[in-house]
């Protein structure tokens, strides 16, 4: 269920959000990043995913995440759970006032395309791990899935 802006505004405020990031790999070993048009993270290059909602059970989430991130159709059971993963951020999408809190579940998916890009992302690019993990605008939390301390 999707909540109203101000509803969304306090939770947000109060609690941690649970979400699914996807890594997306490709038959070269490529990772899928967007360039995020929203905060938090704005203008950093970060992983697709989205929040889980509230009544949503875990195979619905992945379902829903992927076919709006991705444009793609994919079942939980054909990803390889990732890891379990926090993301804190000084803001949040509404303003600079309070902070933003997630509890990522991240997945990873084979795909070789994505047929769109979304309103949470500007354009979509395939990266190399070296790549990714030396570029100053993909974001802390994006490296942490390929840094093998924090894996």
């Amino acid at each position: 269920m999707m909540l109203k802006a101000e509803i969304f505004s306090e939770v947000v405020k109060n609690t941690p959000l649970i979400s699914i990031d996807l890594i997306v790999k490709n038959s070269d070993d490529k990772i899928l990043l967007g360039k995020r048009v929203n905060e938090p993270a704005q203008d950093f290059w970060f992983v697709p995913g989205g929040r889980i909602f509230k009544d949503e059970n875990l195979d619905e989430a992945f379902s829903r995440i992927c076919q709006s991130e991705l444009g793609i159709s994919l079942a939980k059971k054909e990803s390889d759970f990732y890891g379990l993963y926090e993301h804190f951020y000084t803001n949040n999408v509404f303003s600079d006032e309070f902070s933003t809190h997630y509890i990522v579940l991240a997945h990873q998916v084979h795909l070789n395309s994505v047929s769109q890009v979304n309103e949470q992302h500007e354009v979509y690019r395939w990266f190399g791990v070296n790549e990714l993990l030396e570029r100053d605008d993909v974001h802390q939390y994006t490296k942490n899935y390929f840094n093998k301390e924090d894996r």
